[in-house]
């Protein structure tokens, strides 16, 4: 079993790779799409309808099928024997940043709920400031993987 996931291991990686890619476009695009909504859009109004729905696809049609093939082909990947050195510091550096990631778009998803019920308490500085907080991960994983410390 372990040789057919170590056959398919160039597939996952750029199965991988793509559903990052979808991912990460989604979680810096949202808590955008929430900084218009927060500093923009009047509470009830038609355009508060369009914003609730724009963010409610951009999270259930590509944010969370992006992460979910992520975590998939990551995980398939793992189970490649002998193509992580468990030894070295960088898997548990990126793997730390995933779940941290992840924790985010969960936030993310939360602070949607919030403006659907009308109850949102963040501004909109508050939100490009959130909005750094996938930056930083991104560049500490692409740093863990390629430079391997």
């Amino acid at each position: 079993m372990a040789g057919v996931f170590l056959d398919w291991y160039q597939v996952f990686k750029a199965l991988h790779v793509v559903s990052v890619i979808s991912w990460m476009a989604g979680i810096f695009y949202l808590p955008r799409l929430f900084v218009y909504h927060v500093e923009q859009v009047e509470a009830g109004s038609k355009t508060d309808v369009m914003f609730q729905t724009m963010e409610r696809r951009l999270l259930r049609g590509i944010m969370n099928p992006a992460m979910i093939a992520t975590w998939v082909f990551g995980l398939a990947m793992l189970m490649a024997p002998g193509m992580i050195d468990w030894s070295a510091v960088w898997p548990w550096v990126k793997a730390l940043c995933v779940v941290a990631m992840t924790a985010f778009h969960m936030w993310l998803a939360g602070r949607r709920k919030d403006f659907v019920a009308g109850a949102n308490v963040r501004t909109g500085r508050q939100y490009r400031i959130m909005n750094e907080v996938p930056t930083v991960l991104m560049l500490i994983i692409v740093f863990a993987v390629i430079v391997k410390w």
